[in-house]
């Protein structure tokens, strides 16, 4: 049996961010592949293989091709047990990203080399800085036509906020690409288009070694041997502390559709990466070698077997060793509660766990117990610091479109809004219920969902609201004649706190204004 000090040292507990597109699914895959958790890519473009992503497995999610839920994947690779979660990268549902964010213990981000840094990419960087997380870069698709590498690389610093070193270095780009020299392990690999297979490494002694010129032909040797110098006189060398620290990302290069430069990545990734690091609950700092459980939900999902209305609440274990049936108190309520079917996934397929370690993700069976920020532990009072919901930027009223199916949909609107998918909002003076959203395409996925889960049908009517606020005031007078002034813009989030729905930003100034003793927060952490 390994000790539970053993147990945490060899997890690596990770999110794959990206903008949409720059190939962040496919890279998951690849991952996949060499940890043999999976035996064939689906590639998402290619139709002789009609298997979809192993991670995209919401119904939407194959129609779009793109990812709309966190996957939770769990695999061994060699010594290693690897997590990874893998985020949706459209700017739609960046709240269940900035969520997966405190549950991981580093980062991997992916840059298309043509595209560089995109705006999402920009906005990810910032809660990883907000929490120190160490962060490593992945350039993709080199086997396209892009920019200069080091043009991507003063880039990243600039655009991300970040000193950056890369540990492998491409030979050309585009059609003439001809592979990768790996800094790190001083080794070069050469490049073959095939998405199934790995590409040759070709065995070298160091950058001078003649083999590099039989391998690529002489010229392009010896600009690969004037980069590396260049690389080694602009950038410090490589220190695994300041990557650590948050202060240093290195960089790789690759493409992940040909599982080119996706081994290196890795293989470098596990001996770097660290492993589960301390949380701050309220109370105290807590560390993952303390023999006591603690754990907190990060997650909720809905249906994930349409088979069974269940849901499932992802618990990120923090503390202590997690085991099946054994009595965990569930802080908010005060229930102690035990858990006879917790799982571990491989995407959406999952298995029964009995026991798991700090960096682990487990699965439990919810029927209504949890909530996004719940806090488990093995009796101590511990309140893990919430995770936040932004307010929103899109607002519409939502409406029963079949009489006869309101249960469905009242079930529909209440798993959907424990997941995090959307906040709802009560109008107090016409007891109509509003949905709030950061994106367009999260009322698409609302509506998609409640009719294929549910049953139920609804439809969207407009409203226009500039902002919503959570207010709160030590004065109760002043809240209570704020309330009756207002009365018909006030409403109560799923929560019961009381919100203000602003519908102009001179509206929300003014109240601001004649209302000095009132407290407007944007966000519902306060």
């Amino acid at each position: 049996m390994a000790s539970l000090a053993e147990e945490i040292k060899r997890r690596r507990t990770f999110a794959i961010i990206s903008h949409p597109d720059a190939g962040k699914t496919t890279l998951t895959e690849k991952l996949l592949l060499f940890g043999g958790a999976i035996h064939i890519a689906g590639a998402v473009k290619s139709n002789k293989i009609k298997k979809t992503a192993t991670s995209d497995w919401m119904e939407i999610e194959k129609q779009r091709g793109i990812s709309v839920a966190t996957s939770v994947m769990g695999f061994n690779y060699g010594d290693y047990k690897i997590n990874i979660l893998d985020t949706p990268g459209h700017q739609d549902f960046a709240e269940d990203t900035y969520r997966t964010l405190t549950a991981v213990d580093s980062v991997i981000i992916v840059v298309d080399v043509a595209k560089g840094v995109e705006q999402q990419t920009r906005r990810l960087m910032e809660v990883c800085r907000m929490r120190n997380t160490p962060v490593i870069i992945f350039v993709n698709k080199l086997d396209r036509e892009g920019r200069d590498p080091f043009e991507i690389l003063d880039e990243l610093e600039a655009e991300l906020k970040i000193s950056v070193r890369p540990l492998s270095w491409p030979i050309n780009i585009g059609a003439k690409f001809k592979g990768v020299y790996n800094i790190y392990e001083q080794s070069l690999d050469l490049f073959t288009p095939n998405k199934q297979k790995v590409s040759e490494r070709v065995e070298i002694d160091n950058v001078n070694d003649a083999r590099i010129d039989d391998a690529v032909g002489e010229k392009d040797a010896q600009k690969l041997r004037d980069d590396l110098e260049l690389i080694e006189g602009v950038y410090p060398e490589f220190n695994v502390e300041d990557y650590r620290a948050g202060l240093v990302a290195p960089v790789f290069f690759g493409s992940a559709l040909n599982t080119f430069g996706v081994k290196e990545l890795l293989d470098c990734f596990v001996e770097i990466a660290p492993s589960p690091k301390p949380v701050t609950a309220e109370e105290r700092t807590v560390e993952p070698y303390e023999e006591q459980f603690s754990g907190f939900v990060f997650k909720i999902h809905a249906n994930m077997d349409p088979n069974h209305r269940s849901c499932i609440a992802f618990v990120k274990v923090c503390s202590g060793k997690f085991e099946r049936n054994a009595p965990y108190r569930h802080i908010r309520s005060g229930k102690v509660l035990r858990f006879a079917a917790p799982t571990a996934f491989m995407a959406q397929k999952k298995s029964i766990v009995d026991e798991a370690y700090p960096g682990d993700i487990v699965g439990i069976p919810d029927t209504g117990t949890f909530k996004i920020g719940d806090t488990l532990t093995e009796g101590e009072m511990l309140h893990y610091k919430g995770l936040p919901s932004f307010s929103p930027e899109m607002f519409k009223y939502i409406e029963n479109t079949d009489p006869m199916k309101s249960k469905q949909l009242e079930k529909g609107i209440q798993q959907l809004m424990d997941e995090g998918v959307a906040q709802l909002f009560i109008n107090q003076f016409n007891g109509r219920k509003i949905i709030g959203t950061v994106g367009q395409l999260q009322f698409e996925v609302i509506q998609y969902r409640l009719l294929n889960e549910y049953g139920a049908q609804c439809r969207w009517e407009p409203i226009s609201l500039h902002k919503a606020c959570w207010i709160e005031s030590d004065n109760p007078e002043d809240l209570a004649a704020f309330k009756k002034r207002k009365y018909q813009f006030m409403a109560v989030d799923k929560e019961g706190r009381d919100v203000f729905l602003a519908d102009s930003g001179y509206v929300l100034s003014m109240a601001r204004q004649d209302f000095p003793t009132i407290r407007f927060h944007f966000s519902s952490e306060f």
